[in-house]
């Protein structure tokens, strides 16, 4: 599968949940099969996976706000929201999912799905309980008739202990689903 991806931009929001973890895996994933890979972070996503983690592994400076007076773009939301060849948002917490689906632009993760004209991906990730409430469910569901792809979220243990509905998917679960927006005609610019 290797350089499948080249000459591809994949943007990733990382958002604040114990499954941040695999999408280091992911990115790396990523750019193993050629894709320029750019990492954004939600405050939250930070207190779970360093930037660091993630500027070694994309060879991008990783974007945690939404304003960097010494950051290579004025507005990376918007940058980044058009150079995207797709923009996946992993993991996508209930927070987020709200966010996305109320058109809110409060943090950069949200702010680029909003200026971003490319096909976004979200791999939800949250508690049992969370996963399976209504307002999640209608969240996902306004989602997707908006045209926004979702991946998982999957049933198995869970970080509380539980087994459940609301485990992310796995890294080349997403890297899969990636690859083939990116393939299909949707994913084409």
């Amino acid at each position: 599968m290797a350089g499948t991806l080249a000459g591809r931009v994949v943007v990733v929001g990382v958002c604040g949940s114990i499954a941040a973890y695999k999408v280091a895996m992911v990115v790396r994933r990523l750019r193993q099969d050629d894709a320029e890979v750019h990492v954004l972070m939600t405050p939250a996503a930070t207190r779970f996976v360093g930037p660091v983690t993630f500027r070694a592994l994309s060879h991008h400076p990783v974007i945690t706000e939404m304003w960097d007076p010494h950051g290579r773009w004025d507005e990376p939301h918007v940058a980044l929201g058009e150079l995207a060849d797709l923009y996946l948002i992993a993991p996508a917490t209930a927070d987020t999912l709200g966010r996305l689906a109320g058109g809110l632009a409060g943090d950069v993760v949200c702010a680029t799905a909003l200026a971003t004209r490319a096909p976004i991906l979200v791999a939800p990730a949250m508690s049992d309980a969370m996963a399976e409430s209504p307002a999640v469910q209608e969240n996902l569901a306004r989602l997707r008739a908006r045209g926004v792809h979702v991946v998982g979220p999957e049933r198995g243990p869970l970080a509380s202990g539980k087994v459940g509905l609301g485990r992310m998917a796995e890294p080349e679960v997403i890297v899969a689903e990636v690859a083939a927006l990116l393939s299909g005609p949707a994913g084409r610019r």
